[in-house]
């Protein structure tokens, strides 16, 4: 029974130190673009941005498209219904946390 528990714990430490490596050199990701950490941290702020255009009912996220560097610069794509529809997405992506700049190359399109 000691046996099986003092395996189990070795094999679970030797899974989870990867992880914990990883979490202490997070800060240092952001130098090294193939990094996880990196990638994690960018699709972070995309996630908060696309979340609260769903909480507007702005429009439709597939008609949104919002990518984020690893300087927290935002590009927004696609199109919108109107300048204010445009201009409340750009709004909401400024405001995000960690966003340091947005560009917008949204356009209005009305639906048919």
């Amino acid at each position: 029974m000691k046996t099986t528990l003092a395996a189990s714990i070795a094999a679970f430490s030797m899974l989870i130190g990867p992880v914990v490596a990883l979490a202490l050199a997070a800060d240092d990701s952001d130098a090294d673009r193939t990094h996880p950490a990196a990638f994690v941290k960018d699709s972070a702020i995309t996630t908060k941005i696309k979340a609260k255009l769903a909480a507007e009912h702005l429009t439709s996220l597939a008609r949104i498209h919002v990518d984020t560097d690893k300087n927290g610069v935002v590009w927004l794509s696609g199109t919108a219904r109107s300048q204010e529809a445009i201009d409340m997405a750009v709004s909401l992506a400024r405001d995000t946390e960690h966003v340091k700049h947005v560009h917008s190359d949204l356009r209005i399109k009305k639906d048919d």
